[in-house]
């Protein structure tokens, strides 16, 4: 099951890396459905906040009307860094799944875990998913960088 939505984030990364962006694609599902999907921007926006799961948060929040999206999973190509995972934890996504750990920035278990229930939110997740996949890309585009 995680694989045929990791699979449309996939999609999106792909979607970045043709475009010069750092190759990171989420979606977010609710019942069974993508209701939004997203790449990072963060280049050709010149806006650091423009991450993929920033962007698939605010897509999913307009489609359900709301900005809580509790029942909602989130699907993302790399481990979220701490920008992201402070605004999954306010927006009450139930369930994060990851391809690839991030050692740098990752805060859903790799450098640090904001997600285990210190602060007053929590919400689970899945690390690995696709990861090699999911790394293969982030190592092209590095490649291609140099």
């Amino acid at each position: 099951m995680h694989s045929e939505y990791m699979k449309a984030a996939i999609a999106q990364a792909k979607l970045a890396l043709e475009a010069g962006e750092v190759p990171v694609g989420a979606v977010v599902v609710k019942d069974g459905e993508i209701i939004a999907s997203a790449h990072n921007l963060v280049e050709s926006s010149r806006d650091a906040s423009a991450h993929a799961e920033m962007l698939a948060l605010a897509m999913a929040a307009k489609a359900v009307g709301d900005w809580r999206l509790c029942g909602c999973s989130l699907y993302v190509t790399l481990e979220p860094c701490p920008m992201c995972t402070g605004a999954i934890l306010n927006s009450r996504i139930d369930e994060v799944v990851f391809g690839a750990f991030d050692a740098e920035m990752g805060c859903c278990g790799s450098c640090t875990d904001l997600t285990d229930g210190m602060l007053s939110r929590r919400v689970r997740c899945v690390g690995g998913i696709m990861e090699e996949e999911c790394a293969c890309l982030l190592s092209e585009a590095f490649r291609r960088s140099r």
